[in-house]
């Protein structure tokens, strides 16, 4: 009987916490370190026929059964890591031992680990990327069962009619497994906090984000189903704000930042009427230079530069002054009022006609064992 394993941790918007220490109601965790373990096979038998009117019935021993391997496999039902962390150990079934009168042993139950699609699965040990789960049902292998053992039958030869002998089944493997999401999109939206970008969200779309009158109200990723026409729609993530020095880890941006890598559009959202007299031009430079220190891929990507709040007094010249240092026109919208989002939901979708498709990982970030 194997004995427990170490408990998992996980990284959550709280920090990093062991699997007891986890919260009762699920949170969102996108990154997390796992044991699994594939099951031994079963050992083979010694045994020999002995029936009636069977003169020399010769071996009979069965081989053992396979042992289970362990797999994880993208479900889109789910949207974090959480419940991964409520177990310290994913093991698979073992296989059964041989029998007499050529019974082989039943092989191990698979286990199946369901994830996220967007999560990348490592090695934890070697920092190996072994699959990007990007598509729904979409599965690796990362522990494959032990190989049972031969019975004595398999060892009969002309000259050994009655063998002894029998194999002992493989053990399984074992491995630490570190898995990071990466939320799969259409759209990212971008900004400073307090730019409206829950507002935004909780406007377009179903989702039901936190909105208050403070910065940093959004502490996970939220995603929204947009529509956009007849039978057709785009997932837009709301990712909490960026500040300067974001990249470098102050404030939760660079916390998040990685679930914009998935986005094939950015919607990049500017207050243009800042109740502390900031200035929306540098406020957007601001922003698009901590995306370009994190990943100079982020900087290509298309953006849609939205000039949020236009109902509050003041708006008009920010949103000048933004559409000058942007370099091309801005879309004009207030969140809270609801005008302009048709006409930015069609930029979007503009805009994902142009981009292409969303980029497989590049292995530039992972879990630290």
């Amino acid at each position: 009987m194997r004995g427990p394993g170490p408990g998992i941790m996980a990284l959550s918007a709280a920090g990093w916490i062991r699997s007891s220490e986890a919260a009762p109601s699920p949170m969102f965790i996108d990154q997390a370190i796992l044991l699994v373990r594939s099951g031994c096979g079963g050992r083979g038998c010694v045994a020999f026929r002995r029936e009636a009117r069977v003169p020399r019935g010769g071996p009979s021993g069965g081989n053992g059964g396979d042992g289970g391997s362990v797999f994880l496999e993208a479900n889109p039902q789910l949207s974090t890591l959480f419940d991964i962390t409520t177990r310290a150990i994913f093991a698979a079934q073992d296989g059964a031992p041989g029998r007499g009168k050529d019974q082989n042993g039943r092989g191990g139950q698979d286990l199946v680990i369901a994830v996220p699609p967007g999560t990348l699965a490592r090695d934890a040990e070697s920092g190996d990327l072994l699959r990007d789960l990007t598509q729904p049902g979409e599965r690796v292998l990362v522990a494959r069962g032990g190989r049972g053992g031969l019975g004595n039958k398999a060892f009969a030869t002309p000259t050994n009619r009655a063998p002894r002998e029998y194999g002992e089944g493989q053990p399984g493997e074992e491995r630490r497994l570190a898995l990071e999401l990466k939320l799969i999109a259409d759209v990212g939206l971008v900004g400073l906090p307090n730019a409206g970008k829950s507002t935004l969200l909780g406007r377009l779309s179903a989702a039901r984000p936190r909105v208050a009158a403070y910065p940093f109200t959004t502490l996970a990723p939220q995603l929204g189903i947009v529509a956009t026409g007849y039978y057709q729609r785009l997932v837009m993530a709301d990712l909490p704000g960026l500040i300067e020095g974001a990249h470098a880890g102050i404030g939760l941006g660079d916390a998040f930042l990685r679930h914009i890598e998935r986005t094939r559009v950015l919607c990049h959202l500017v207050d243009v009427a800042p109740v502390d007299g900031s200035n929306p031009a540098e406020n957007y430079r601001a922003i698009r230079q901590e995306l370009a220190s994190y990943s100079p891929a982020l900087a290509e990507k298309i953006e849609v530069v939205a000039a949020n709040k236009m109902d509050l007094p003041g708006a008009g010249p920010g949103a000048d002054a933004l559409a000058e240092a942007v370099g091309r026109p801005v879309v004009r919208i207030s969140g809270l009022t609801g005008g302009g989002l048709k006409e930015l939901v069609h930029a979007l979708k503009a805009a994902l006609e142009r981009a292409a498709p969303s980029a497989p990982a590049d292995g530039r970030s992972g879990v630290t064992p």
